[in-house]
């Protein structure tokens, strides 16, 4: 069993929690495509068996998110989860979020929270924090391509559309935003809407899921994977699937390939005319 399953991620569990029930159900070592938080809801691309090893290649994907920042209130988490440090502060206008919203996009370098699973001398910042050390995390440059204003829920809380590359922070955003407009504010609420080509719309709860109906939410991995196509020779095949390079007319880069009889196999990479397997995900 391979493929990927899109999980819409239950507020209040954790990445880890959902993938052990796909786990379990599949009967196969499954892994997630990009964590989220325990307080966050939405897409968590679940990949099961062998498509585990595209990992990296989704680990950059864009990600779209609906989030909701309260201003005025300033936590050790950057959310509201965390241990409250300020309160009552300062609440911007609609308009002057409006005015700061272009600053915080395109190529910046956003320091990550110190509640995160980034490691400070082979410890992570998450652990470092709850034992009270002080540390700093270095910057690190990312990719926000829009932030839209979508309303004020509350007196002190508005929601937000955010687009961004694969490694982005949404508590950052909101620590960040709140600093431009001279105020506080952290993240209460996040659903991850898209992720690459995964999306709500073709998501299923966990809860939802049974060891009868998995079969029926698996992706099949090549339908994900947006390369060209290569459809070997019975004698191409032989030296292709036995570690051996033939030589070809293909443009160098990545491309899926198949079986003789039209299966999935995995990814080719072509590079100075010679085409080789790289990775076998059938």
């Amino acid at each position: 069993m391979t493929g990927f399953i899109v999980v819409d991620k239950a507020e209040g569990a954790s990445s880890a929690q959902e993938v052990n029930i796909i786990k379990r159900l599949a009967k196969t070592p499954c892994g997630h495509m990009g964590t989220l938080d325990p307080m966050a809801s939405g897409v968590l691309p679940v990949a099961i068996g062998n498509a585990a090893r595209l990992f990296d290649y989704f680990l950059n994907k864009d990600k779209t998110y609906i989030a909701s920042f309260e201003f005025g209130t300033d936590s050790d988490t950057l959310d509201t989860t965390g241990k409250i440090l300020a309160a009552g502060g300062k609440v911007p206008s609609g308009d002057e979020i409006l005015s700061v919203l272009p600053k915080l996009c395109g190529e910046v370098m956003q320091i990550p929270p110190k509640y995160s699973a980034k490691c400070v001398n082979g410890k992570r910042g998450y652990q470092l924090a709850r034992e009270g050390k002080d540390f700093n995390l270095p910057p690190k440059k990312v990719k926000i391509h829009s932030i839209k204003l979508l309303e004020k829920q509350s007196e002190n809380t508005f929601s937000f559309e955010i687009n961004c590359g694969g490694g982005t922070y949404i508590r950052s955003i909101a620590r960040d935003m709140g600093k431009m407009l001279s105020t506080c504010a952290v993240m209460s609420s996040l659903v991850r809407t898209e992720s690459g080509c995964f999306n709500l719309n073709n998501s299923v709860k966990t809860k939802d899921l049974t060891a009868d109906n998995i079969n029926g939410f698996i992706i099949a991995t090549e339908s994900v994977l947006p390369f060209a196509s290569i459809y070997p020779t019975e004698d191409e095949a032989k030296r292709l699937f036995n570690g051996l390079s033939i030589r070809t007319n293909l443009s160098d880069g990545i491309y899926k390939i198949f079986f003789t009889d039209g299966s999935f196999y995995g990814l080719a990479e072509v590079k100075e005319t010679n085409l080789k397997v790289r990775t076998k995900l059938c």
